[in-house]
This record gives C-alpha cells, structure tokens and sequence, in this order.
C-alpha cells in the first residue's frame, strides 16, 4: 500500500512540467512522419519497443547482482558494461514515447527516466571502480559493488515507476497502431 501511494504521489509531481513539455514537444517535431518513430516505438513488433529493449541492461545489472554475490567479480564488471552499453538505447524508445504521453504521464515519465540516469550514473562509476581495483592489487574491493548495489536500487525506483507509467496510467496503450502523426 504504502509503495502504491508513492507512486500515485509521483504524479502530483509538477515541477517539471514545463521542460517535460518542452522535450515531448521537440521530440515530436523530430519524430514527426519520420520511419524513425515506428520503429522506435515498436510497430515492428507489434507493440512498445522500449518495455522489450529495457531487459537487456535491467537483465545484464541484476545478474551483476548475483555474480557479486557468488564473488565472480569480474563477471559483474563484464555484465554492468552491457547494462551500460545497452541503456541508452532503451532510453532513445523511452523518448520515443515520451513524447506522446500526457501530462500526468509525463511526470512519471520524467521520475522515472530521472531514477534510471541515477542508475546508469552509478552503473558507470561501478565500472570504473571495479576496473581500477582489478588493475592495482588484482582483488575486488567493496566500491564496486557498493555503487552497483546503489545502481540496482535506482533500476528498481526506475521499474516501479515505469511499470506504474504502463499499468496504471496506460501510457503507450495502442499508441504503437497510429500513425505518425498521432
């Protein structure tokens, strides 16, 4: 109940309102009778492309998650680095989408896609700590895995919200069949 009400919560959230606006607005323009937006919003398949491109790096974090915990180090380090290759490309799908949301979508749109640059954010600094201490003394420090703990809690804010976007406030529902101009 009480993670229902902050989500529900995160659509009063209008601080960003104006820029949200702006963004949709400009990616609109951008997207506009374009091949582009049918194919990042998934017409292709027959659906939302991003709800299907996000389990990659989702998928590649939390079995970082289950690497470190099995102390295979540098299998976490290779599995954040696919999580951190493959992130921006659900983020290009989430824009893609974002752009046809409303505007209470959009602040949820807006927390949401926030949480998952604070995970690629910490993803990054993970890698960058893991690679380091794999370079000095050859063992694994707790940096790394810190920040990929911090990471994996931000993915987690990040689906949550995103699933609250797609499940209760029914963003990108049938979106995908119109047409550009939609």
């Amino acid at each position: 109940m009480m993670l229902n009400r902050l989500l529900r919560a995160a659509e009063s959230v209008d601080r960003f309102d104006e820029p949200s606006e702006k963004l949709a607005h400009r990616l609109r323009r951008i997207l506009k009778n374009r091949p582009a937006d049918r194919v990042l919003r998934g017409s292709w398949i027959g659906h939302p492309a991003h709800p299907l491109i996000v389990t990659v790096p989702i998928g590649a974090w939390v079995c970082s998650a289950a690497f470190d915990a099995l102390r295979q180090r540098e299998a976490a380090r290779r599995l954040i680095a696919i999580g951190a290759l493959t992130a921006p490309l659900a983020v290009i799908t989430g824009l893609a989408e974002f752009s046809r949301l409303s505007t209470v979508q959009r602040r949820v749109g807006a927390l949401h896609l926030s949480t998952n640059v604070v995970a690629q954010a910490c993803y990054l600094i993970s890698h960058r700590c893991r690679t380091r201490e794999a370079k000095s003394a050859g063992t694994a420090g707790t940096a790394g895995t810190l920040w990929g703990l911090a990471g994996l809690a931000a993915v987690a804010a990040g689906g949550a919200l995103g699933g609250h976007l797609s499940y209760a406030l029914g963003a990108g529902v049938h979106e995908w069949q119109e047409g550009p101009e939609a």
